[in-house]
């Protein structure tokens, strides 16, 4: 175990799963003290048990944007703040879920962005965001302009926050396909990989490298990190 993060502390929101989780065991196991998030405090306390290494789970629902400061009074100084929390919605307009659109653009774009304003104050100096978009924007398919709206609104609150939050640094990151994630590991994605030039999927590991690059790069400041394999070129 590396102390390289000792004295740090990180706030991971949707920490309690996938890409999330694997960010929340690296940065604790660097010595980063690390509050991770689930929609319940059972989810968000079960994976802080888990995980161990001094994490800890908070109840935080970004679809409940009236909530989100309460449910971060607790945590202190934020020297690194990721929010990973995202909903799938495959929402086409034939059949057309009002309800599921709304719950949808509430968490990622208001609900994104009141977590920060929550947190506003107790950013330190140094402190560096990274938001969770998708490459949806660009490549939209069948049911996604949820998806593909609110993953275009993320590049949106990078721009505005990386102005109104200097000289905190604020990026994103936009995922490809990652094939070792629990949710992809048992799907065909023999289409993107044909379409891939790095001739396979990106990784978990490959994504949590990305994001601490963009956490501790001090010179990366309003980015939109593409990390998909060269997927989007063909």
């Amino acid at each position: 175990m590396s102390d390289s993060r000792a004295g740090r502390t990180a706030v991971v929101l949707g920490g309690t799963q996938g890409i999330g989780r694997e960010l929340v065991k690296s940065l604790a196991s660097q010595g980063e003290t690390v509050y991770l998030s689930g929609r319940t405090r059972e989810s968000a306390e079960d994976a802080a048990n888990a995980i161990g290494m001094g994490t800890i789970g908070l109840a935080v629902d970004l679809s409940d944007p009236e909530s989100i400061a309460d449910a971060l009074s607790s945590v202190p100084s934020v020297d690194h703040l990721v929010i990973a929390a995202i909903e799938r919605d495959a929402n086409t307009l034939s059949n057309y879920d009002i309800a599921a659109a709304v719950r949808l653009v509430t968490l990622k774009l208001i609900g994104y962005t009141a977590a920060v304003h929550a947190l506003r104050h107790r950013l330190t100096p140094q402190a560096s965001i990274v938001l969770f978009g998708g490459l949806a924007t660009w490549r939209p398919y069948p049911g996604s302009t949820t998806v593909s709206t609110v993953n275009g609104g993320v590049l949106g609150i990078v721009n505005s926050l990386t102005t109104e939050l200097a000289p905190v640094r604020v990026n994103a990151i936009h995922p490809g396909i990652i094939g070792d994630s629990p949710y992809w590991q048992d799907k065909d994605t023999s289409l993107v990989l044909s379409r891939t030039p790095l001739g396979r999927l990106v990784t978990m590991a490959e994504i949590v490298n990305a994001v601490e690059f963009l956490l501790d790069n001090t010179g990366v400041n309003g980015v939109n990190l593409a990390v998909d394999g060269g997927w989007l070129l063909k």
